[in-house]
């Protein structure tokens, strides 16, 4: 009998932000009150060295950067008209070599 992969949305745990901070906390010897200063701080840096047009590396685990996307044509579904998506600022997230080691393993 063949065996199915497992679900990957069942298959990973996904930490929500008070997860990441009992979890920082522990790994750290930091209180949850320090842990969660420190998670809101990085938040805090991260949000806004991409609203200011910076990227943020940090090396080995991750990069992000904030990106234009071009205006394009784009079409409703329900109607079928063509419309206009104007432009506007993604965000693109590349893994570092270190998460990715980590990954494959």
């Amino acid at each position: 009998m063949e065996e199915k992969a497992p679900n990957t949305k069942d298959a990973c745990m996904a930490y929500n932000k008070s997860d990441l901070v009992s979890k920082i906390a522990q790994k750290s010897n930091l209180t949850k009150a320090q842990a969660e200063a420190a998670v809101n701080a990085f938040q805090d840096v991260f949000v806004e060295a991409l609203q200011s047009g910076e990227g943020l590396k940090l090396t080995g685990l991750f990069s992000a950067e904030r990106v234009k996307r071009a205006e394009r044509t784009g079409r409703n579904p329900r109607t079928g008209e063509t419309i206009k998506i104007p432009a506007s600022y993604g965000v693109r997230i590349s893994a570092g070599s270190l998460l990715k080691k980590a990954v494959a393993e």
